[in-house]
C-alpha cells in the first residue's frame, strides 16, 4: 500500500510540475489527539490539501458538535492573498473569548520553505473583551519523513508564554479500524457460536488490511491484546470505532462476505471443517440461531453441515474434508485446531489460517489411534518441507511430544497456540520505519570474566512472550530472559516491536525453540536439518539475538524423559550458529553440556 501511495504521488508530481514532497501533502488528514495540544472545544479537526503548481488549498474543519471550518485557497510563491473571514469562531480556542471580525479579510502568505514543510503566515484583527487588536499567526506544516504524519505548529504574536501549541496528524483513510470486545465464553452451547463467527470475519476482512482486531477476555491465556490494543492506538496511531454486536459489525463488512456456512452444534468437528471452507470461499461460520441475521444481510449460503455428519468419527469427517478441500488449500501452513475438548473450543488462530487457505483439523498424532494417525501423516507428507504448522494439538487425543516428533519428521515447524490471537491483523501492522531490533546485550566480546565463587542463575521465561507474562507486575526489575517467537517478525512485526519497545536493560531476549519455531532435531530429516538452522540463524541475526534454546523430546515422546541431544546434533547447531554466544537445552532435566570456542551449551539441570 505505501509503495503504491508514493507511485501515485510520484505520478501526480510529474503532472502537475510540483514536486513529490510537497504532492505528498495533498489529501485529507486526520487530527491524532493523543500527543496533539488540547482542542479546547472541538473534539475533532481535519486538515485537506489541495497542491497545484505555486497553489495550495487548505481547508480545516472542526467538530462534531458545533461544525466549524475554513477554507484558504492560496499562491505559494510568497505573495499576499486575501481571505475572506466567513465564520468568527477563533477556531484553536474557542473559549478564550476572541472572536475574528466579519465580515472581514485575513491577509495571508504561503511558502514551501523545505519541500516538506509549508509555512503559512496570517495577519487580521481579532476582537477581544479589551477590544481590537492585529494579530500575527505563523501556521507551519511539516511533514514526517515517511509522509505518513502531519505535525503542524502554531506561533501567535499574542502568546509569549506557555507551551507549545502543536497538532498531529495521520492521513484520514489511514489505519482506521474497528475492535471488539470478546468475552470468556468460549461453550458451543453459549458464547462459542459468535465468537466463532467474529473471527472467521476476521480472517476475511483483514487479507489486504487491518480492519478488525479483537481485545480478549480477562482469563485468556494471551493476555496482552488489551495493552497491544493501546499501543496500536498510541504508537501506531490506529484510530478504533466500537463494535457493539455481530449485526453491526456484519453491517459493516458485507460487501466483502461471499456467503455463511452453518455447523452443527452437535458435531464440534463440523466446526473445524468450516473453517477451512470459510477460508477458501470467504464465508462467515454460523450456527443456525444466527441465520436470520446472515439472510437479513443478504448473505447467501455456502453451505450447511446440520446433520452432515451425524454418527461420523473425526476420521471419517476429515477424510470426507480432505476429497472436498485439500487440493485447493495451501501446502505451505496447516493449522491444527485442538487445545481444549468437549464443548469447549478456542479457535483464536482460525482468522490467520482462513485468511492463508490453510485446511483445518485436530486429528491425533498417537500411533496407536490407527485411522487418525495414518491420515495425519498423509496431509503432513503433502506439505512443503520447512513450512509452517499453526494452532496446537488436540489435549484429549495425543500428547505435545507426540504431535511435535510426527510434524518435525516431515521437516515441519509448529508456531502454537490455538488461541494465538489477531494475527491476520498484525500481520498487516508493519513495524515503524527504520525501527531496529536491538536486544541489551551485556556480554562484551573479547573481555574476559572471572567468576565468582557463588552460584549463579540463569532465568529464562519460556513461551513468555507467547502467553503473556511479559505483562505481569514486576518485569523487567530483575535480569531475566525471555524466549522470542521468532516468526512473529514477519507474522506479527507490530507486535514484536512493542515488546522490543517496552524491554528494560534487565530484559534479555533469546531465540527459540530448536529451529525458526518449534520442532525436534532428532526427529527432523537429516537432510534439511542444516536448512533449518539457517533460517533460525538468520532470525536471530535480525531480531539481534545471540543465545538459542533447543529442546526434544522425541526419544521416547515425553516431556520429563530421555532430552539428551547426540553430538552430531550439537555439532550441528554449533556449525549453524557461529554468531551465538550459547545454548540452552531442555525444559526438563538435561545433561548435554559442551564448551567450544568458549561457546557453552548448557541444559536444565
Amino acid at each position: 500500500m505505501k509503495s503504491l501511495i508514493s507511485t501515485i504521488v510520484l505520478s501526480l508530481a510529474v503532472l502537475t510540475g510540483v514536486s513529490a514532497q510537497e504532492m505528498a501533502f495533498q489529501g485529507k488528514w486526520k487530527l491524532i489527539k493523543e500527543g496533539s495540544s488540547d482542542l479546547d472545544y472541538f473534539q475533532y479537526m481535519t486538515i485537506q490539501f489541495t497542491v497545484k503548481q505555486d497553489e495550495v488549498t487548505v481547508v480545516k474543519e472542526f467538530g462534531p458538535r458545533r461544525k466549524s471550518a475554513e477554507t484558504m485557497v492560496l499562491k505559494t510563491n510568497g505573495s499576499k492573498n486575501s481571505v475572506t473571514v466567513a465564520d468568527r469562531t477563533f477556531m484553536s480556542n474557542l473559549y478564550m473569548g476572541l472572536k475574528l471580525p466579519s465580515p472581514a479579510k485575513k491577509e495571508v502568505t504561503a511558502t514551501w520553505a523545505k519541500a516538506n514543510v509549508l509555512v503559512i503566515r496570517e495577519g487580521y484583527n481579532i476582537a477581544g473583551s479589551q477590544g481590537a487588536r492585529q494579530l500575527e499567526v505563523d501556521n507551519t506544516f511539516e511533514l514526517s519523513s515517511d509522509k505518513d504524519l502531519l505535525t503542524y505548529r502554531i506561533k501567535r504574536s499574542s502568546r509569549k508564554v506557555g507551551p507549545e501549541l502543536k497538532y498531529v496528524f495521520k492521513r484520514a483513510d489511514a489505519n482506521n479500524a474497528y475492535v471488539y470486545q470478546m468475552s470468556d465464553d468460549w461453550d458451543i452451547h453459549s458464547g462459542l457460536g459468535k465468537q466463532a463467527c467474529f473471527i472467521s470475519l476476521q480472517g476475511i476482512v483483514n487479507e489486504v488490511k487491518p480492519n478488525l482486531y479483537f481485545v480478549y477476555g480477562p482469563k485468556y491465556s494471551f493476555n496482552y491484546t488489551g495493552e497491544l490494543f493501546t499501543y496500536l492506538e498510541k504508537q501506531k496511531h490506529f484510530s478504533f470505532t466500537k463494535l457493539n454486536s455481530l449485526e453491526q459489525a456484519l453491517q459493516i463488512f458485507k460487501q466483502q462476505i461471499k456467503g455463511y456456512i452453518v455447523w452443527d452444534k452437535n458435531i464440534r468437528t463440523s466446526l473445524i471443517v468450516a473453517y477451512t471452507l470459510a477460508g477458501l470461499e470467504k464465508g462467515i461460520v454460523i450456527t443456525e440461531d444466527l441465520i436470520p441475521i446472515a439472510e437479513r444481510m443478504g448473505l447467501k449460503q455456502l453451505e450447511d453441515f446440520r446433520g452432515r455428519f451425524s454418527g461420523k468419527t473425526d476420521y471419517e469427517i476429515y477424510t470426507w474434508a480432505y476429497g472436498q478441500y485439500w487440493l485447493r488449500c495451501a501446502k505451505d501452513l496447516i493449522v491444527w485446531l485442538g487445545g481444549e475438548h468437549g464443548t469447549v473450543m478456542l479457535p483464536g488462530v482460525a482468522d490467520y489460517g482462513m485468511m492463508k487457505k490453510a485446511f483445518f483439523t485436530d486429528l491425533s498424532a498417537r500411533e496407536t489411534d490407527t485411522l487418525e494417525y495414518g491420515l495425519t501423516k498423509k496431509l503432513l507428507s503433502d506439505m512443503i518441507p520447512l513450512s509452517q504448522v499453526m494452532g496446537w494439538h488436540s489435549y484429549k487425543k495425543d500428547l505435545e511430544e507426540e504431535w511435535v516428533t510426527l510434524t518435525s519428521s516431515y521437516a515441519l515447524t509448529v508456531d502454537g497456540l490455538h488461541t494465538l490471537p489477531n494475527t491476520s491483523f498484525l500481520y498487516r501492522v508493519p513495524a515503524t520505519p527504520g525501527f531496529k531490533f536491538k536486544n541489551n546485550h551485556n556480554v562484551q566480546p573479547g573481555k574476559k570474566y572471572i567468576p565468582e565463587k557463588k552460584v549463579y542463575v540463569a532465568l529464562v521465561q519460556t513461551d513468555g512472550l507467547g502467553i503473556g507474562a511479559w505483562v505481569k507486575p514486576g518485569r523487567g526489575s530483575i535480569p531475566y530472559a525471555w524466549e522470542v517467537s521468532m516468526k512473529f517478525q514477519y507474522m506479527s512485526p507490530a507486535m514484536l516491536e512493542y515488546f522490543y519497545s517496552q524491554a528494560t536493560p534487565n530484559d534479555y531476549f533469546i531465540g527459540c525453540l530448536s529451529g525458526s519455531s518449534y520442532m525436534y532435531p532428532k526427529a527432523f530429516p537429516g537432510k534439511w536439518l542444516p536448512k533449518e538452522i539457517e533460517n533460525a540463524k538468520n532470525l536471530m541475526d535480525s531480531l539481534d539475538l545471540n543465545v538459542f534454546e533447543i529442546m526434544d523430546y522425541s526419544a521416547d515422546k515425553t516431556e520429563a524423559g530421555n532430552n539428551e541431544l547426540t553430538k552430531k546434533i550439537v555439532d550441528a547447531y554449533y556449525a549453524g550458529m557461529p554468531g551465538a554466544i550459547g545454548f540452552l537445552n531442555g525444559y526438563f532435566a538435561s545433561h548435554t553440556f559442551a564448551v567450544r570456542d568458549k561457546r557453552p551449551f548448557i541444559s536444565y539441570d
